[in-house]
């Protein structure tokens, strides 16, 4: 076949493609429909490939020709900083493998069109991008390079590859070193980097507090609210209305000893507890009183708009961004102490083997009695002296509530263990800044029996909420955590069976969280605990919001809902109004139906703007803790080996840091990687490194950009 005949050949097969009631076919199939003769084939063959070349048409994993958008599928790329990505298509349950030179100019976080380039029957799969359907990076924080043309910004976020360029007179006179906003005009191709104008400059990188606005404005967090949302909160009234308390009448709960326990420096109260004993019946009556944020803040209001917009607050080291102005997070809706305040209550008749036999949600009107603190309330019930400050005199009437407070929460917490609940109960990292903001020491902060008390009061109420509201089968919003992958947990076994311990699993669809709690529980107080407590957090699904009740895996629980904290989540805010309007004569078909097409946009949103606030929290700790570490480069500590891969080993320390220990930088031998029992193994030393070893390291490398801290091992004669 001549020349002139291929390019006609391929012409009519352009053309055949393009037709609307064509079906992608294998070659065999299309040259038959064509009448290509049999002595023709392998130039037919030879045409083919060279319309797949020129991305004239696509080619399927299954070896079937069509339009490349008809094969085609939908998903969310996210990039490496390495320069390969994954793209996530819904409905597939592993992500498909994109290699650097397939990425084609994609972003993190940009929907894309990708076409399957190959598939194993295990599920993995690896593709190319070939169209870039919405760019998810309108702008970006970065910091400023000035050059003779211009300058570039260089992106904070590590996974966006290429520098914005930055034309004259687009800068805002930004100069070299500054932090800067920039928004991208135009995304480049292959052979030029996208271009940008600077809209707001954030100041010097070294200007204190410049580091934690970066952030914030890389997340997309608002921090500020605009005019009209403050003017908003400011009309709201600052005492609780006489006819509102008026109408609550039946469950005013003013007389009732109630307290509230939060951290020192906790300003938006959004719980209260009460709780009462029948010595006769032997029965507790524990009342869980929530703020009463909806009273405030009407559907489809301004308030309501932008605290739907902002989901979550969202706490960082040294601020707290609220979801709603302080006037109402802190002032009318807070539970604070000696004020009337509005509230919905759970009310719960709980038996001494931590049942619960009966409920009441309501509409009431709580005083609280005395502000209390997590550590005064552990220094009360534990015996031990009150550290942070308070006077111990303070609680002492308190002391029979707060002793019944906590031997119910250890029924409560009993029963939940029975059924098989989780309790991973990590430390937090608790930092300590000067008045410029820089970390002047970081350390763990354990939870004590105050804050179990409360969290066991909390799950008590969200379990109670959820059963009942989904037993009368009305549109509602539950947190939900679903069963983890099966790969994860055989990983999981197969990693804790290094250790000399087991982890049975059957199935994905008979596992039950028992099995993890057991070796929670068995691993207690070894020198493996945080490693394996860490590795047993990661092989979990991510819990979420949604409007099917499909149970909490990690809770071991049939129902679960978030009720609890309507000043700072918003999905609590939501079913306050359904709880309300169902409490007041329920909700009629119109109403229903409004929630059933609001409901499942709001889940969504909110797991996702969930996941964005938490993203900005843990970047925020790292760079805290690289600022620390950066003044302490040539420093010795003792740590644990926390994870091994096989580029090295990681090492966390007494105070929550963690740093990598390249394996190029590991004592003079080459070490081989072992995936199976996840240790590097010299291979002329034999020297084993394996998780929860004892190490000793030295600080040698702080990166505050990549925000990632380098160790070296110190060998044994060093020690």
């Amino acid at each position: 076949m001549q020349e002139f005949q291929k390019e006609r050949l391929a012409k009519r097969i352009a053309e055949l493609v393009r037709d609307p009631i064509y079906r992608p076919m294998r070659a065999k199939d299309m040259a038959a429909l064509m009448g290509i003769p049999k002595q023709e084939r392998r130039d037919f063959q030879e045409v083919l490939e060279r319309l797949v070349s020129e991305d004239r048409i696509g080619l399927s994993v299954g070896g079937r020709y069509g339009r490349r958008e008809n094969l085609t599928q939908e998903g969310v790329f996210h990039a490496n900083p390495r320069g390969f990505g994954f793209v996530t298509i819904e409905g597939r349950e592993r992500d498909v493998f994109i290699p650097a030179e397939q990425v084609h100019q994609a972003m993190d976080g940009d929907i894309v069109r990708v076409l399957l380039i190959r598939e194993e029957e295990s599920g993995t799969a690896e593709g190319q991008i070939t169209q870039i359907l919405t760019h998810a990076n309108r702008t970006l924080v970065g910091t400023y390079r000035k050059n003779k043309t211009g300058g570039f910004v260089l992106p904070d976020n590590q996974k966006i590859l290429r520098n914005i360029h930055i034309s004259q007179g687009r800068d805002l006179h930004a100069v070299s070193g500054h932090k800067v906003v920039a928004e991208i005009t135009s995304y480049g191709d292959g052979r030029s980097n996208p271009e940008g104008e600077i809209t707001e400059i954030l100041g010097h990188v070294s200007d204190p507090g410049v580091d934690i606005l970066s952030i914030i404005r890389d997340s997309g967090i608002p921090e500020r609210f605009p005019r009209d949302i403050m003017e908003a909160a400011a009309a709201v009234p600052e005492t609780v209305p006489e006819e509102e308390i008026a109408r609550r009448a039946r469950h005013d709960f003013r007389a009732l000893p109630t307290v509230t326990i939060d951290g020192e420096d906790a300003k938006d109260l959004d719980d209260a507890v009460s709780l009462q004993y029948d010595e006769t019946r032997q029965i507790y009556t524990l009342y869980v009183h929530i703020a009463d944020v909806s009273h405030y803040v009407a559907e489809h209001g301004l308030l309501d708009q932008e605290a739907l917009n902002r989901g979550t607050s969202v706490y960082l080291v040294d601020r707290v961004i609220p979801m709603l102005p302080r006037a109402l997070s802190n002032g009318i809706c807070s539970l604070n102490e000696g004020e009337d305040r509005l509230a919905l209550s759970c009310v719960m008749e709980i038996d001494g083997k931590g049942s619960i036999l009966s409920h009441e949600i309501c509409e009431s009107v709580i005083r609280s009695d005395k502000r209390l603190s997590y550590h005064g309330v552990h220094a009360l019930i534990t015996g031990e002296e009150c550290s942070n400050g308070e006077r111990f005199t303070d609680y002492l009437p308190y002391r029979t509530l707060l002793q019944r407070m906590d031997s119910l929460s250890r029924l409560l917490r009993g029963r939940r263990r029975e059924r098989g609940g989780i309790d991973f109960a990590f430390p937090e990292t608790r930092f300590l800044l000067d008045e410029k903001g820089q970390v002047q020491d970081i350390f763990p902060y354990e939870r004590n029996e105050a804050h179990e008390m409360i969290e066991d009061f909390m799950l008590a109420a969200n379990e109670t909420v959820a059963e009942d509201f989904f037993w009368q089968q009305l549109p509602f919003l539950y947190r939900v955590h679903e069963k983890p992958e099966r790969e994860r947990l055989q990983a999981l076994a197969h990693a804790v069976g290094g250790f000399g311990h087991v982890l049975r699993i059957r199935n994905s669809e008979q596992i039950h969280p028992r099995e993890l709690q057991k070796l929670l529980l068995e691993i207690r107080g070894e020198p493996e605990e945080a490693v394996l407590k860490a590795m047993t957090l990661r092989s979990m699904k991510k819990a979420r919001y949604a409007t099917e009740c499909i149970g909490h895996f990690g809770l071991a629980a049939r129902y679960y809902t978030h009720f609890t904290s309507p000043i700072r989540r918003y999905p609590d805010l939501q079913i306050h109004r359904i709880i309300k309007e169902a409490l007041r004569g329920g909700l009629r078909p119109k109403r229903i139906a409004h929630y059933e097409r609001l409901l499942p946009a709001v889940a969504d949103r909110s797991s996702m703007l969930e996941r964005r606030a938490e993203e900005a929290e843990r970047e925020v700790e790292k760079l805290k803790k690289c600022q620390y570490m950066s003044s302490r480069l040539g420093r010795e500590y003792d740590g644990v080996i926390s994870g091994v891969t096989a580029h090295g080993i990681y090492v966390g320390l007494p105070n929550t840091v963690e740093g990598m220990v390249p394996v190029r930088e590991m004592d003079g031998d080459y070490y081989l990687f072992r995936e199976e029992t996840l240790e590097l193994v010299g291979e002329r030393s034999g020297r084993r490194y394996r998780l929860g070893d004892r190490v000793r390291v030295v600080v040698t490398n702080v990166d505050r950009l990549s925000r990632t801290i380098d160790f070296r091992l110190l060998p044994k004669e060093e020690k």
